[in-house]
């Protein structure tokens, strides 16, 4: 299949029998599951409680079949919560203007920047054609998966991907006309380790940042507005990290053993790179403006956390920066630079607003939606019974075995529905359930925050993995038996470090 009719493909975008019907059984079961909760007694709860319950039963099962666009799901559910007087329309709509909000405009308009003037692609081969990698296929394949996962710390893991994985059907393109010109047979199962390392790289490098993916963002808008607990940027990055750097070495040297090229060189690929990188020309103005403006934003957002670590974070300095320059205003900063720095054409700033408009409003709106519904449980007591409830039901108890159960929920949801449904769902119920058992709920939030991000299981599962299986290079049984291998270290993983990082930023 040539990269041509894999691009075509990819465009008519088809779904399975399975999806149609996924899709339209929506409409059935979300009225449906309402009115029976809505319908039956439920004595032990306020009548906003019940209400609140029968919203969210049937929003979950939007999001599940995704019958509606996930962000008209999630404003559906804030219209019903004022029309039903689950509270009223301030109470409401007040997270849609929680910080965190600028904090993803901020971010998104940053990485629109950085795709305008193709940094993205400029970092991707300027590190794929340094000389230690040279022609071997084991190291390109590391370089490829390790660029991902970097680019997906700071921008959203759908972008990453499909920015990369136009890179690596070159590469694959490439190697498949090398080997008809040499006769220099390339193992096909390199070309799937290439495709779902370009997937499970972005993934796994999201978890790095706060920013690096929006169910870290939600996580930690409940961490803070239900625990009143501040998680600043950096320290977040010293629990994610480490969790992105084991996970990723994992990774490759699984998929590396898995899935060898079969040669150890294959010659010209150095060159076919170099070539790619040279077509990008010398660094034009918008670009070097765009650095400026991110390393600014990024230098806002770790500062307070270095502060934090140096003077304490109970230090008046620390307090008066963490207040004055919170991670939202250091986007919203960074973001607003690129208004005033330079383009490319004379005249012209580094960003329009043209451009920057284009950002995932849906993201931000989807995030609003889904954290009202969280934070109205709390308010209405709702989430106090369904944790006291799901209490007696679990059979693991203490702050340990809350952490590995959220994780293994978390992961498991996320292979049926989106990463952002499954932090939206998981996170305030883990937080709900330690309370009513009395024991904190910061670790096991991070951990089910965390474990939102996974599922590498299916096509579904993630829009990544969606984008690089219809490359055609990746058998659906091959995404599975790597992918359930993936999310059972990433499990074990994420219960292991977060249970030992967390309690020190506590």
């Amino acid at each position: 299949m040539s990269i041509e009719d894999m691009d075509l493909e990819l465009e008519a975008g088809g779904k399975t029998k399975f999806d149609v019907w996924r899709n339209r059984a929506g409409f059935f079961l979300a009225p449906l599951v309402f009115l029976v909760i809505w319908l039956v007694p439920m004595p032990s709860l306020k009548p906003e409680a019940h209400s609140l319950a029968a919203i969210i039963a049937a929003v979950v099962v939007f999001w599940i079949c995704e019958s509606l666009p996930m962000p008209v799901t999630a404003l559906i559910g804030a219209a019903l919560c004022i029309f039903l007087q689950v509270a009223d329309a301030k109470s409401v709509l007040a997270p849609f203007a929680d910080p965190l909000i600028f904090l993803f405009i901020g971010s998104f308009i940053l990485a629109r920047a950085i795709f305008l003037h193709d940094l993205d692609k400029r970092f991707a081969y300027g590190v794929l054609s340094l000389k230690w990698i040279g022609a071997k296929p084991s190291r390109i394949l590391f370089a490829f998966g390790a660029v991902t996962a970097f680019i997906s710390g700071w921008i959203s893991n759908t972008a990453t991907t499909a920015m990369m994985f136009a890179i690596g059907l070159s590469i694959i393109h490439f190697l498949f006309k090398h080997e008809k010109q040499t006769g220099i047979k390339i193992n096909r199962n390199y070309a799937t380790a290439l495709m779902l390392i370009t997937s499970f790289a972005a993934s796994i490098g999201g978890l790095a940042t706060p920013i690096g993916t929006p169910p870290n963002v939600i996580g930690l808008g409940f961490i803070r507005n239900l625990l009143g607990a501040e998680i600043p940027f950096f320290e977040w990055m010293l629990i994610g990290v480490p969790v992105v750097v084991v996970l990723y070495i994992f990774l490759f040297v699984y998929l590396n053993y898995l899935a060898p090229a079969g040669v150890k060189e294959i010659p010209g690929s150095a060159e076919m790179i170099a070539r790619e990188r040279a077509e990008l020309g010398r660094w034009t103005r918008g670009q070097k403006s765009t650095v400026i403006a991110f390393a600014l934003a990024v230098f806002l957002w770790v500062f307070s956390g270095v502060v934090a670590l140096v003077a304490g974070d109970s230090s008046p300095i620390y307090k008066t920066i963490s207040t004055r320059m919170p991670e939202a205003v250091g986007a919203l900063t960074g973001a607003m630079l690129l208004f005033f720095l330079p383009g490319n054409a004379k005249g012209e700033k580094a960003i329009t607003w043209a451009e920057a408009q284009k950002i995932d409003w849906g993201v931000v709106l989807l995030y609003g939606g889904g954290f009202a519904l969280g934070v109205l449980s709390f308010q209405t007591g709702l989430a106090e019974s369904i944790g006291k409830n799901l209490t007696t039901l679990l059979p693991l108890s203490g702050e340990f075995g809350l952490l590995v159960a959220s994780v293994i929920v978390a992961i498991l949801l996320s292979e049926t529905t989106s990463n952002t449904a499954s932090a939206n769902m998981v996170v305030p119920v883990v937080i709900a359930i330690a309370q009513a058992q009395g024991i904190d709920p910061f670790v096991p939030a991070i951990g089910a925050t965390m474990a939102s991000s996974l599922g590498f299981m299916l096509p579904v599962s993630t829009p990544c993995n969606a984008i690089v299986y219809g490359s055609g290079y990746i058998p659906l049984m091959k995404m599975v038996r790597y992918g359930i291998l993936l999310d059972i270290v990433g499990a074990i993983v994420i219960i292991a470090l977060v249970s030992i990082i967390a309690p020190l930023i506590r």
